[in-house]
């Protein structure tokens, strides 16, 4: 049955769900793992009938069904050939809470924050946490039985379900009982799949006993110990861990936990992971509520590509411990901390008991598997050998063999785990851009397994076997426990219609891998993706599917992914659309990046940046939808946005020269209708006014220090060099920030007590105040400003409509321009985020990492924030009892980041808030025809509801011009920028 015909006759059995589009199949064609099966449809049930309608039909058509929550499992456990059924969409609700029972009632879609959040109101929590907790699905828990790091206190998910409704692949729908508490197997129970399963566990028991259940991280294969008549015949936790092989899941009973009253966190440090490794059977009998081990390789990789900020105090030595303790007072966990402290063989520790300092030493693990998916040296890293587990007392020597057997088969990882449980995470640069890679995975991956073998281990410890491991249980398991498996799988499902290829009769390990070397994309590229080596393909495979971006964000202070806040549709995820990216230049899609899949999981991305910052992996959707428009239009006729919006400097420019008589036009329906349609705007949008006099029409005559200056004529053309001599820019030099001691050095070294000031499109023809705000704020700290006669436009709204010749042509004249101010260490200070967001990175990627001019330009350029903080004696005006709701631009927060902003501001006296999130004008986006309601809707997930609860006077800071015209169009509230703010401050105090 094609995949037409199968959504065809699925809907026709009434689920009303079902999409069989290319773009939908190779969006779902992989979760987080190294695996690629297209599947032939993607189905989103409703309710439990939907699902045994599904379940019906592919029993009777023999087509493979695979059930899946977010999507995160890294072994291949949610990619199927037939049909996909997505739980997250629409069954996702905790239908009940009992605080007295401590139990929650939850359908398979539920996220686990979800989840936890309801819980908290009752000082409870479900136990488990793995690090994918804001997006994981209680449903993609049970069937990997995930654990996380608290599962040390808490049990893993198998000890954690009561009960749970589901449908076997008989399409028997089943309810577990209970455990008996009493010897099991006496009794028939009225259900055929349940008497079918004590006669193969009775037949069964020895190896049961002896094999299976050895350590608490024995997560390979299944888990038949639970079925033992001694354990009460538990048919709920056995399912957990079976990975949708034996049944569909339409609900769970899952047990909560007391929440400790306070937790105090003990960092230790060691010479070494091993080291450290060592002495965690030490540490198990303080009963630790987590025991989490790091090394110096992943804090390295936070520090250089999070910045010196997110890395917090931590002991001396290269590998640590974290050890979390809960207590009900600070005088038992200080007591608690003591006594571990000293078992602990440590050579330095540190006792943290601030919450924010815990959280960011928690960040660190948290994001390790992300970050870890690059090496030190910036290759990929891969999952497929991720999270074998030995008896705890092992780890130290297991992780010595281990570091060897990498380094014999000339391969590099980044370990880290849950220690207290003997779990090691590593991801692996596995050569598959070589022809031989897939070669090289698979001799490790045999190797890999008896080291772990030999060691009484497992080959997974909380992420299932999947695709990636089922082929070697073999190596860990007798035949007559593989027997057993094989065995309970055929009661449960003798058609193999559920997941099959996994764990039993599995698919070869390095079957359906979706790395193996594509085609590169590098020639005739605008960008240069210096991190990939030059490669769009390798740039796009950046994504490992963790699916950070569609996570529950609301006040998490992130931005990505704004459209999938909105939508909840994968295709609108930073993952989704990166899947469909991958189909394109791998040539699975018809049309390659010009194919209507790709402009249609592009259509809805806002060009935020988000995650360029927030992806663990760096995944940087603007910069390739930017090249995906460029490739697409290049020598073609355009969207009309393009022409309007995509050109609305050169507008502005000519609009200034009689502003007035534009305003009046925009303003008059007809004229504004027609304007609207002919230029592919929405209609319900409002276009902002342009000012009545441009900055640069300004006339210094207000007191202001302002020198407009000519610009100099600069050597060699679009070469990017200047006729000065050379200042050597560090190699160092990350792409987004400045050297902060290159940049700190020529500022105190600046020619006199002059800054330039440079005024983009947006400011000198929409907000001129703005401008003219942060003059007054610069004169203020003695400062005379110069700004460039000439307009200088970094081409952002080229950029953003994929026109990249232009957008370089402009950015070559605006660079070689500033250059000029740079290299005389005289600061460039900008105001609208994004255009300082094109100078600080994509004028680099455009122009070339070894253009001198641009990298020079990047590390000088300043925010305003950024430049007074570090000015020597400049102190803000009081800002004592002032409420301010901040909307950080989205560019702002990806590529400077907002924190010195916000440290300006408390540091003045102010009550700071931020809104995470993205405003949903984001430039063009808001405005272009067919995205008006996924605009209102992404600004209705934070920054709305934000400002409407804001207390009565709060002050609303916006820098970005597309926040404000946002604010003032959909809320009616007047925002200001930070120079306005310093500039003006509330009760007329300005400062020095």
């Amino acid at each position: 049955m094609n995949p037409s015909d199968l959504a065809e006759a699925l809907r026709r059995a009434g689920v009303r769900d079902v999409d069989a589009s290319a773009r939908r199949r190779a969006e779902y064609s992989s979760d987080a793992s190294l695996y690629r099966v297209p599947p032939a449809v993607v189905a989103f049930p409703r309710d439990a009938e939907e699902v045994t309608a599904a379940l019906a039909l592919c029993r009777a058509e023999g087509v493979p069904l695979t059930p899946r929550g977010a999507g995160t499992s890294i072994a291949g456990n949610a990619v199927g050939s037939g049909v996909v059924l997505d739980f997250s969409r629409h069954m996702g609700r905790v239908k009940s809470l009992d605080p007295e029972a401590r139990t929650a009632t939850v359908e398979p879609g539920a996220v686990l924050d979800t989840l936890q959040v309801q819980a908290a109101r009752y000082g409870l929590r479900f136990g488990p946490d793995p690090s994918t907790h804001s997006r994981c699905t209680i449903g993609g828990m049970i069937g990997n039985n995930a654990c996380g790091s608290r599962a040390l206190a808490y049990g893993r998910t198998a000890d954690n379900v009561l009960t749970l409704d589901l449908l076997t692949g008989t399409g028997e729908r089943l309810s577990t009982p209970r455990p008996s508490g009493s010897p099991a197997g006496q009794d028939g129970t009225g259900s055929p799949t349940l008497d079918a399963l004590r006669r193969v566990v009775g037949e069964n028991l020895a190896v049961i006993r002896t094999e299976l259940g050895r350590f608490p991280r024995q997560i390979s294969g299944y888990s038949l110990e639970h079925l033992l008549p001694e354990r009460g015949f538990d048919v709920a936790k056995a399912m957990v861990g079976s990975e949708g092989t034996w049944g569909v899941l339409l609900e769970a009973e899952v047990l909560l936990v007391e929440a400790p009253a306070r937790t105090a966190l003990v960092v230790l440090g060691y010479p070494d992971m091993a080291t450290a490794a060592d002495a965690v059977p030490a540490l198990l009998p303080h009963r630790p509520v987590a025991l989490e081990g790091i090394d110096a390789r992943i804090v390295d990789i936070v520090r250089a590509r999070r910045g010196a900020s997110r890395v917090p105090p931590l002991p001396k030595g290269g590998g640590w411990l974290l050890v979390e303790l809960g207590g009900d007072s600070a005088a038992e966990l200080r007591s608690a901390a003591d006594a571990l402290i000293a078992d602990s063989a440590a050579g330095d520790s540190l006792l943290v008991t601030d919450p924010a300092h815990a959280a960011a030493v928690w960040l660190i693990r948290e994001d390790g598997a992300g970050l870890s998916a690059r090496t030190q040296s910036g290759a990929p890293a891969h999952s497929g050998w991720e999270d074998a587990a030995v008896p705890p007392g092992r780890l130290g020597a297991y992780l010595r063999e281990f570091e060897a057997l990498m380094s014999a088969h000339r391969l590099t990882g980044l370990p880290y785990g849950h220690f207290g449980d003997g779990c090691l995470h590593v991801r692996i640069d596995f050569p598959f851009d070589r022809t031989d890679g897939a070669k090289v995975f698979r001799a490790f991956l045999l190797d890999a397994a008896r080291l772990v073998a030999a060691h009484g281990g497992s080959m997974s410890g909380e992420h299932g076997d999947g695709r990636a491991r089922g082929e070697l249980l073999p190596l860990m398991y007798s035949p007559a426990a593989l027997s057993a498996f094989a065995a309970v799988k055929d009661v449960f499902d003798p058609d193999g219609v559920l997941n099959p290829g996994v764990i039993v009769r599995p698919a070869p390990a390095d079957a359906d891998l979706r790395l193996q070397p594509p085609p590169p994309f590098a020639k005739g590229t605008a960008f240069r993706y210096p991190e990939d080596g030059g490669d769009l393909t390798a740039a796009v495979h950046r994504c490992t599917g963790v699916a950070r971006c569609r996570s529950e964000t609301t006040g998490a202070g992130i931005v990505m992914c704004p459209s999938y806040q909105a939508t909840r549709d994968e295709k609108d995820s930073t993952r989704g659309r990166a899947r469909v990216l991958q189909e394109a230049v791998n040539g699975s899609l018809p049309g390659g990046l010009r194919a209507p899949e790709v402009r249609e999981v592009l259509d809805l991305c806002l060009s935020c940046k988000g995650c360029r910052s927030d992806c663990p992996t760096g995944v940087d959707m603007a910069t390739y939808k930017a090249e995906v428009l460029h490739q697409t239009y290049r020598h073609r006729l355009r969207p009309a946005s393009h022409y309007t919006l995509g050109w609305l400097p050169r507008w502005a420019r000519l609009a200034s020269l009689a502003p007035r008589v534009a305003n009046a036009l925009l303003r008059a329906r007809p004229t504004a209708t027609l304007a609207k349609r002919l230029g592919g705007i929405d209609p319900r949008r409002a276009l902002p006014p342009f000012a009545e006099t441009s900055f640069r029409g300004h006339h210094p005559d207000r007191g202001l220090r302002l020198t407009p200056v000519d610009l100099l004529p600069v050597s060699g053309g679009h070469s990017g060099s200047v006729d000065r001599p050379p200042v050597q820019a560090d190699d160092s030099l990350r792409r987004d920030r400045p050297e902060p001691a290159q940049a700190a050095g020529r500022m105190a070294a600046g020619a006199g007590r002059t800054v330039v000031l440079w005024v983009d499109s947006f400011t000198d023809h929409f907000s001129p105040e703005v401008a003219l705000a942060a003059v007054r704020v610069l004169n203020r700290a003695g400062l005379s400003v110069a700004v460039p006669r000439a307009a200088l436009c970094c081409g952002l709204t080229w950029i953003s409509t994929g026109q990249l010749g232009t957008a370089r042509r402009k950015l070559r004249r605006t660079v070689d321009a500033l250059a000029r101010y740079a290299e005389a260490g005289t600061p460039i200070i900008a105001l609208e985020p994004s255009c300082t967001a094109v100078l600080r990175s994509d004028a680099v990627d455009l122009l070339g990492g070894d253009d001198r001019a641009a990298r020079l330009v990047a590390a000088s350029v300043r925010t305003l924030a950024e430049f007074l903080t570090e000015l020597p004696g400049w102190t803000p005006p009081d800002l004592s009892g002032v409420e301010v709701l901040a909307q950080p631009h989205c560019h702002h927060h990806a590529v400077m980041g907002w924190d010195t902003d916000r440290a300006l501001l408390k540091g003045a006296g102010a009550k700071v808030t931020s809104v995470g999130g993205c405003c949903g004008l984001a430039g063009n986006f808001g405005v272009e025809r067919g995205h008006y309601e996924v605009s209102v809707a992404v600004a209705e997930t934070q920054l709305l509801p934000a400002v409407r609860g804001a207390a009565p006077g709060t002050l609303i800071l916006a820098d970005g011009f597309s926040c404000r015209t946002q604010l003032d169009q959909l809320a009616g509230v007047p925002a200001r920028h930070l120079a306005e703010l310093l500039a003006e401050p509330p009760g007329g105090e300005e400062g020095p």
